[in-house]
């Protein structure tokens, strides 16, 4: 039985793998670190409240003494660090609390375990220390490149990334310095349930159901390689349950699209749920779809960020051969689950559109949405 601490488990990705491992793994006790920041939110956890063997803590990672705190009080023997700030334009226009949270709070949670879980001169108690990475921290790729292996020279473009590759370097020294048990994964996009609309998979949803433009960056030409966010989780597990320590490992979706043609795609169910369901006109007037209007042509194109990108793809065979890892999910299908997902789930993403949503947060959850101490 484990007891897991899982940081920025509020988040998109981390309150999927929250409840991923409730289903898989009831018998562990599960306690959540989030800051509650503008896309940490309590409402992502809300089944779980009041279950028994999980706690849900406010608090910021860079608290040193919070950490060993919840190390010692819950007799912690696993961290999966999700905590981080995520978004690359965010990080191009104020780069400090990237450097801070992904940087400075890794280091802090490494340091408490190192300190909780080895003992000076004596053998390493049963331990595990998991890193939460991106794809990004490897660089572009360009079209027709192999994808990246685990073992490809670090390149971050953005402050994101170079935050996230930063992270990473000071996880494996953890492990080759100190023994720490300590393991990576580095994963492609992300989509499914809980999303913060910012990101373009969400953002694409719901503009298209309040009728906004649904922009893209240049030609829309740029490549990701997408992963179902159920798979990822999946991954992890298999990291967390057969990995070795100081092991690295891509989790991807070998599934890479354009831009441009992940919009059309969800634009294309989007109004093929539309015509099966009238009931959605009524519900959303101002889609296209509710006007007999393709959901295509609000598409429009925006000036290219700065450093952006080309293509992104990791090579998964490692993690196939070492883990038995494969996403499990086809690309369509979990597309439209997860359009769905917003759809059965108004209650959920309209707050996010309020701009007193801070105020509903404290209001409904008692806890005040970004409190936290400085780093």
């Amino acid at each position: 039985m484990r007891k897991v601490l899982i940081t920025g488990g509020a988040g998109f990705i981390g309150s999927n793998f929250v409840h991923y491992w409730h289903a898989r793994h009831p018998q562990d006790s599960i306690v959540v670190l989030d800051k509650l920041t503008y896309a940490g939110n309590p409402a992502n956890l809300e089944d779980l409240w009041d279950t028994p063997r999980f706690t849900f803590v406010q608090g910021d990672i860079c608290e040193s003494a919070l950490v060993v705190r919840l190390l010692r009080e819950h007799a912690i023997d696993t961290i999966v660090n999700f905590a981080a700030e995520s978004h690359v334009d965010r990080s191009i226009a104020g780069p400090q609390a990237f450097v801070q949270t992904n940087i400075v709070g890794t280091h802090v949670l490494l340091e408490s375990a190192r300190n909780a879980w080895l003992s000076p001169g004596g053998p390493a108690t049963e331990h595990r220390f998991h890193q939460v990475s991106t794809d990004e921290v490897f660089g572009s790729l360009r079209e027709g490149d192999a994808p990246f292996v685990e073992t490809a020279a670090y390149a971050p473009s953005s402050p994101y990334a170079a935050s996230k590759a930063a992270a990473d370097h000071l996880v494996r020294a953890y492990h080759r310095t100190y023994g720490l048990n300590a393991s990576i994964s580095n994963c492609s996009n992300n989509f499914g349930p809980y999303h913060f609309p910012e990101k373009l998979v969400p953002l694409a949803i719901l503009n298209l159901l309040q009728g906004r433009p649904l922009p893209l960056y240049g030609d829309g030409r740029n490549i990701r390689d997408w992963l179902y966010v159920r798979d990822h989780c999946h991954g992890i597990e298999r990291v967390l349950e057969q990995g070795s320590a100081g092991g690295y490992y891509n989790i991807g979706g070998n599934n890479e699209w354009s831009n441009i043609e992940l919009v059309q795609k969800l634009c294309n169910l989007m109004d093929g749920l539309f015509e099966a369901d009238s009931a959605l006109g009524r519900r959303f007037p101002s889609a296209p779809p509710a006007r007999r209007e393709a959901c295509a042509s609000l598409i429009s194109f925006v000036d290219d960020r700065p450093g952006h990108d080309f293509r992104y793809a990791l090579d998964i065979s490692k993690s196939a051969a070492d883990l038995g890892y494969a996403p499990r999910e086809s690309f369509e299908t979990a597309l439209r689950e997860t359009i769905e997902w917003y759809l059965e789930n108004e209650r959920w993403w309209r707050p996010l559109l309020d701009r007193n949503y801070l105020l509903w947060i404290e209001r409904q959850y008692g806890v005040r949405a970004g409190a936290s101490s400085p780093c």
